[in-house]
């Protein structure tokens, strides 16, 4: 665990380094218990002249409170943790970076994404840059390259990757681990439900209010197990009300929340001129795969294991576009006539990766539908499409057409 959360390091501080020298405001972004403040005192001892200022602690938010000026004025670099607690040294920040404009004056680090919260008074534009921190990848966990993003845009359905020997009931159990780091390192099954519990009850009672007044917490959580029970699923939200026994625009908003502080992402539908049948509605799935597998412990249907696979590859994917060279969004895709593909990878200059996610250990031709709908219609556009199985093997199913093992996410290297 020791050199995961190195590699981790080592991988997000050189962002975070190159981000500090031509930008005046880093800001580290991301879930609580992934490791930003680590990071973040990881990256100031490199600094000459550098000082942290901890606002959990009580001493230290009185004064920044009391004198907010005062207290981010310094030469060299500040680190400023958890900067949401006081939202009044956002424009403290503002005026020293608009008066001395060079680069590398703050890294400031916080558990909902900043940009979003309503008490901040001023967004930064043009004075700042965020980097959004995941929990651990798999490549981080055991050590190997998390290149698959890069490769597949670069060698297309030609890819192959190496056999680990993994099946179903590994994937699975890679699934429901997860990648923050305290659950990780608790091999005890029933230790590391009692992490989940504790965060989900932190979560609501600390960084959602944060975000927004709730008056009825009982009804977020109880969101939160619905969303969980429906992963790999498109976003239902008349259903998800109804069940709440909520306005729809309630439900709305709460699932806003639930992304602010980066326990849910949304993956927004694809289309194309090509594809006018497509259906608008986005996916949702939780950031990290091992709470969803927490909150849906004892449901071992097959549906719910295939969405809980299908929530571990599309994280693991959403983790790399945070580093990888090649620049691109992902996107699912579904029809009206049934067709569909559960990841599309779009780079700036269009083309398409497609992904498919089997919970299978085989695999059929007929798991490729989605992606031949996509290929006759895209062209030379498609660059390839992949079906993810939990089998070992790399094999052909046709022109642009591949299938992997699960395991090729984080075992490719980009330059393959």
């Amino acid at each position: 665990m020791r050199e995961a959360i190195k590699y981790l390091s080592r991988r997000a501080a050189s962002l975070v380094y190159e981000a500090l020298e031509d930008t005046r405001v880093v800001v580290i972004n991301g879930a609580r218990q992934v490791g930003k403040s680590t990071l973040a005192e990881r990256v100031l001892r490199q600094a000459p002249n550098g000082v942290a200022r901890f606002l959990d602690d009580p001493l230290t938010r009185a004064a920044a409170q009391e004198d907010p000026i005062r207290f981010v004025d310094h030469e060299g670099l500040m680190l400023i943790d958890e900067v949401q607690r006081v939202p009044d040294l956002w424009l403290a920040i503002k005026n020293v970076v608009d008066r001395d404009p060079r680069p590398g004056r703050f890294l400031l680090t916080g558990s909902a994404r900043l940009l979003a919260l309503r008490s901040l008074p001023d967004a930064l534009p043009g004075r700042s840059e965020t980097i959004e921190l995941w929990p651990l990848s798999q490549g981080e966990i055991e050590g190997h390259e998390d290149g698959f993003v890069d490769a597949a845009f670069r060698v297309g359905a030609d890819l192959r990757a190496e056999a680990l020997g993994l099946r179903r009931r590994n994937y699975v159990a890679l699934a429901a681990r997860g990648g923050y780091p305290e659950a990780v390192k608790r091999t005890n099954p029933r230790r590391r439900e009692r992490f989940f519990e504790g965060y989900i009850g932190d979560l609501i009672a600390r960084d959602v209010k944060q975000v927004a007044d709730i008056e009825r917490a009982a009804d977020m959580r109880r969101l939160i197990s619905l969303l969980a029970a429906q992963i790999g699923g498109l976003l239902n939200v008349s259903r998800l009300a109804g069940e709440l026994a909520l306005p729809a625009s309630t439900v709305r908003g709460y699932i806003e929340i639930l992304e602010t502080i980066f326990l849910v992402k949304l993956i927004p539908a694809w289309s194309s001129n090509a594809t006018t049948r497509a259906v608008a509605t986005p996916k949702v799935i939780f950031v990290d795969s091992g709470l969803a597998a927490y909150l849906t412990s004892g449901n071992n249907s097959d549906s719910l294991v295939g969405g809980l696979l299908e929530n571990f590859v599309l994280s693991e994917i959403a983790k790399q576009l945070t580093w990888a060279t090649t620049s691109a969004r992902i996107y699912h895709y579904r029809d009206r006539d049934q067709y569909e593909v559960d990841a599309v990878l779009e780079n700036n200059a269009g083309e398409i990766i497609g992904i498919e996610v089997k919970a299978a250990e085989t695999v059929r031709p007929d798991d490729f539908r989605g992606l031949r709908l996509l290929q006759r219609r895209l062209g030379d556009r498609m660059r390839a499409g992949f079906v993810l199985y939990c089998g070992p093997e790399s094999l052909s199913f046709g022109e642009g057409l591949t299938c992997l093992p699960v395991s090729a996410l984080w075992t490719t290297r980009a330059e393959s």
